[in-house]
């Protein structure tokens, strides 16, 4: 149970650091680089322990490449959408009402714009994840810093358009302790869809390339 627990734990801080950022008025620079700094630390925390997914988009990735077996990519899932959950429940107490932190279009931003946006800045995560983490051949001492860095320039991209997401999970929690579930579905599709583009164009570009030679 142990790699549950830490997938939960990494969540958590991810929505509880990234939605509190939000919450408190910070501005987008803020904003970005509180959530690539706290994914970046939880990288390094429990890399070892369940691998760091903290993103259901990035477990689908892992499962739908075969790295790891459907039941397992279920009970990450559930894990990270609990940790979610939790964090969003305790950011409620703190400042009332958590829905200014709940991913949403921008106003003007139609749905296939929303989606388009979240399936290429989770596009980035997930290739710099396989780049960094899943290729071997790759120094992985600094990956965490990278997928870090990614989140931070994704937010200053997509902050104003979609509210950068890139993570089912980070979105889940915050719309379940308030209850605003608008255009909830691009937050699941966007990014499942970017992160299996990116999962399969990597594994059949770079990867069987390594495997060839």
């Amino acid at each position: 149970m142990s790699k549950y627990l830490a997938e939960a734990i990494a969540t958590f801080a991810l929505v509880f650091v990234g939605a509190a950022a939000v919450l408190a008025g910070t501005g987008t620079l803020a904003i970005a680089f509180a959530h690539g700094l706290v994914l970046a630390v939880m990288i390094y925390a429990i890399a070892h322990i369940s691998g760091a997914h903290i993103n259901p988009a990035v477990s689908i990735a892992m499962w739908a490449t075969k790295r790891m077996k459907g039941i397992e990519a279920a009970k990450y899932v559930i894990s990270q959408l609990i940790g979610a959950s939790v964090a969003a429940v305790i950011l409620t107490g703190i400042y009332g009402n958590v829905a200014p932190a709940v991913n949403n279009l921008a106003p003007g931003v139609s749905v296939g714009t929303g989606l388009l946006v979240e399936i290429i800045l989770t596009f980035f995560l997930v290739f710099v994840i396989f780049a960094t983490v899943v290729d071997k051949r790759s120094n992985s001492h600094h990956a965490a810093l990278a997928i870090g860095f990614v989140l931070i320039f994704d937010h200053i991209i997509g902050l104003s358009i979609t509210g950068s997401s890139m993570n089912p999970a980070r979105t889940f929690g915050p719309a379940l302790a308030s209850g605003m579930w608008a255009n909830h579905l691009v937050y699941w599709v966007g990014p499942i869809l970017g992160a299996l583009v990116a999962a399969y164009l990597y594994q059949t570009v770079f990867l069987k390339k390594k495997r060839k030679r």
